[in-house]
């Protein structure tokens, strides 16, 4: 269908008006070719017959000569009867001369002598045929009335051999109209199918692409912008192939993360179910109940982590500001993790300043996130290992920095890690749109979130948050969102902080 289309949009809009602008040149130049050539013809009997008439007024004059014989001789003398027949009109309009020796029997139809006659001028031209179907051109002059025997002086001129000459000249143009028309077409032709075959190649493919073959890539053949449509569509296919990639790790991930304390929950409960009495037998129910409750909290961390994205990702994540203390929000993250950081023998060291200025922001959103990043920074480290957590201001801006000693990103993976669904390590556990969730809670306060890595080395995480509060200002509290949200939801939010 856009094949047809667009070879059709190129024919109305691009041959066709190529076609009318050579036809009109086609018409001019038969006109102009036409005209140049008649008058030309005009020009030349007009001039001779000037000079005739000139010669007869002479002899007029000089009355020791007989107009009658001179005209005569002039007539069937004449030094042009190769070109143009001259003839002697008498006053009862019949040709009573010519230089070509044939003698009129009957009355010829001149329409040139007949306007000659009525006119100021006393010339007459005529253009037409003869009764013969001979095509001529014929100029009539009058002469003066005091002679007695012949009334004008016509010249006729044969105009077969100048319309064959036209004939070839339009029939020459017009082919070369032809082949210009025939070369328009197949170049035209060739342009669209240019242009035709990558569309209908980028069609197939994107109905391929429909029905969930992404395996599919398309050729590139030329570096115009047919290639690069190509090239996107390439991209296109390769991203979506990544982001299927991704999605399909996290909904593993995130089955496998949701399992695990499903499964310990399972299992803590049914033991529980068995348990008598006994000292020993209470002290499990504590354990017991400590883990299920461990991994309660660890599920609704997911959760909402999950919550969060989704809102993020519809755009309906909505920023409470108010004036906030920083290193209130920071030194509750780092209590957080302790004491699961003695768990597992994780130096977790915290260098809190005196102060810092305060700023306009979402405490619950930023809390969430220094713990997403000091959550990731203890689960990328093994025993013995360190994470330290500083806070720093600085040019209008204060850095919260969460360093590790732990495994670290590699070059390849550092780019990717704040993509949705991507994991650089598969075997630490996580769904891999935390540090996503993150980034855009920073950016939401106009902020910036930096990751520098190095394999086995460590990673550092800097959140950049501008200092948007002057000294003593104070401001009412401000929603921001990425996307309109109902009142509901928003009164619901500030109920749950």
């Amino acid at each position: 269908m856009a094949v047809k289309s667009i070879t059709q949009r190129w024919v109305l809009n691009s041959l066709s008006v190529i076609l009318a602008i050579i036809l009109l040149a086609a018409i001019a130049f038969s006109v102009s070719i036409y005209n140049f050539y008649y008058t030309a013809v005009r020009a030349a009997l007009t001039s001779r017959a000037n000079i005739s008439s000139g010669i007869l007024l002479r002899v007029l004059d000089d009355n020791s000569v007989d107009f009658n014989a001179e005209l005569r001789d002039l007539v069937e003398n004449s030094d042009v009867k190769e070109q143009f027949e001259v003839t002697a009109i008498d006053h009862n309009g019949h040709v009573a001369l010519s230089s070509s020796g044939f003698s009129y029997n009957r009355q010829e139809v001149m329409p040139d002598y007949e306007e000659a006659q009525r006119s100021a001028s006393g010339k007459g031209y005529y253009v037409g045929k003869t009764e013969s179907g001979e095509r001529i051109m014929a100029i009539t002059v009058m002469l003066p009335s005091m002679t007695a025997e012949y009334s004008a002086l016509r010249y006729v001129t044969s105009m077969e051999n100048v319309d064959k000459q036209l004939f070839v000249y339009i029939a020459v143009f017009i082919l070369g109209v032809i082949v210009v028309i025939v070369f328009v077409l197949i170049s035209g032709l060739y342009f669209v199918k240019s242009i035709v075959i990558p569309v209908r190649e980028v069609i197939a493919a994107a109905k391929r692409f429909a029905t969930g073959d992404m395996t599919t890539r398309i050729q590139k053949k030329s570096d115009d912008e047919m290639g690069d449509l190509t090239d996107v569509i390439n991209y296109m296919a390769d991203e979506i192939v990544a982001s299927e990639k991704m999605k399909n790790d996290f909904i593993s991930s995130v089955s496998h993360e949701l399992r695990t304390p499903l499964t310990a929950i399972k299992g803590w409960s049914e033991t529980l179910e068995t348990i008598g009495d006994e000292p020993e037998d209470r002290e499990m129910m504590r354990r017991g109940l400590n883990v299920i409750t461990g991994e309660t909290e660890r599920l609704s961390s997911m959760v909402e982590e999950l919550l969060d994205f989704s809102r993020m990702q519809s755009g309906r994540m909505a920023i409470i500001k108010s004036r906030m203390d920083v290193l209130a929000e920071v030194g509750e993250a780092v209590l957080i993790y302790k004491q699961r950081a003695q768990r597992d023998e994780i130096r977790l060291i915290y260098q809190e300043p005196e102060s810092v200025s305060p700023i306009f922001g979402d405490r619950s959103r930023l809390k969430q996130v220094f713990i997403n990043i000091i959550d990731n920074a203890i689960k990328y480290c093994d025993a013995g290992d360190t994470v330290t957590v500083s806070v720093q201001e600085h040019d209008g801006f204060i850095d919260v920095i969460v360093a590790d000693t732990g495994c670290g990103i590699s070059a390849e993976d550092l780019p990717k890690i704040k993509t949705k669904f991507y994991k650089a390590n598969q075997t630490r556990r996580g769904s891999g749109i935390g540090l996503a969730v993150a980034d855009e809670i920073v950016h939401l306060h106009d902020g910036e979130l930096f990751v520098s890595s190095a394999l086995g080395k460590g990673t550092i995480v800097t959140v950049r948050l501008p200092v948007n509060l002057k000294k003593g200002e104070m401001r009412e509290p401000e929603i921001t969102t990425t996307k309109e949200i109902s009142l509901s939801e928003i009164e619901e939010r500030t109920r749950e902080e």
